[in-house]
């Protein structure tokens, strides 16, 4: 888990008719995998986390686990702004065989760096296991300073964060002030080549459903410090990643691969499949990319 890089896939959550797909859980591992995708995260935001039961989360989960029978790393879900909530369920997870977990900063409740760094080090103490911190101050409201980060980076089970700040001046900074072997993860897919440039290793990326191969060979090149390649398939990819955050995610990467016939297009109230002119932003851009037969 200290080389955890490259495309790494926040995966969707397939439904049919309400309730968890889980033939299709499998498919979708099994298709990651063999495009050549690095990673998978199941039960984050793009997993819908927050309308599954205790049940369905850790069923995810297990599935995932077993799918993908230790061919590429699965770092689970396991967040929550309620800290004993948080401790309880990696606790969890850290008996079904996940390599890691993925644990947001306390959404809603609004805490001060402080109280951040409170709760992780608490999560972090409470279990064995990698602890990838989710950085994403849009959909929490409160962001992670970069000298509480230093901070985290020097406990010995926070290996990497995923930084959806969309803040490309963070990556140098966070070089320079977090410990020499933290990991820096991209949570944005638009710029995910130039977080790379600056210092990233990967992307936890919602394009990666998709498109796997192109993101993973996309990640490849700038692992190998070949950005003009790089840059080439970021450019193939980026009317994709426009497509699909033209509406509440994951409502546009579930409607394209149920035109790819990989899932339904499913997703749980409050979110309603994506508007019209969304849905033909997703068809043109898989159209472009030739992604539908």
């Amino acid at each position: 888990m200290k080389h955890l890089k490259g495309s790494i896939t926040a995966l969707i959550t397939p439904f049919r008719d309400g309730k968890l797909d889980e033939k299709t859980i499998g498919a979708l591992v099994e298709r990651q995998i063999a495009e050549g995708t690095h990673g998978i995260v199941p039960v984050g935001t793009t997993g819908e986390s927050a309308t599954l039961n205790d049940a369905e989360h850790e069923r995810v989960i297990r599935l995932c686990v077993e799918a993908a029978g230790g061919r590429i790393p699965v770092i689970a879900g396991a967040g929550s702004n309620d800290t004993n909530y948080a401790i309880s369920m990696a606790r969890r997870v850290e008996g079904f065989g996940a390599d890691g977990i993925l644990a947001v900063t306390g959404y809603y409740n609004r805490p001060s760096q402080a109280g951040i760094t409170a709760h992780f080090k608490a999560l972090h103490d409470a279990i064995d296991l990698p602890i990838v911190i989710y950085n994403i101050p849009a959909r929490t409201v409160v962001g992670l300073d970069v000298e509480t980060l230093r901070e985290l980076s020097h406990l010995p089970r926070v290996i990497a964060v995923k930084d959806a700040t969309g803040d490309l001046a963070r990556v140098a900074l966070q070089r320079v002030h977090c410990a020499e072997d933290f990991i820096q993860l991209s949570g944005e897919d638009m710029t995910a080549v130039g977080f790379n440039a600056m210092g990233g290793q990967g992307c936890i990326s919602v394009t990666s459903n998709v498109a796997p191969k192109l993101c993973a060979e996309m990640q490849n090149a700038t692992l190998e410090q070949n950005f003009e390649r790089a840059r080439v398939l970021q450019d193939q990819l980026a009317p994709l990643h426009d497509a699909l955050f033209s509406d509440a995610s994951p409502g546009p990467a579930k409607y394209a691969l149920s035109l790819m016939g990989l899932c339904s297009s499913e997703v749980r109230l409050p979110l309603v499949e994506p508007c019209d002119g969304s849905k033909a932003k997703v068809r043109t851009a898989l159209e472009g990319l030739g992604l539908l037969s």
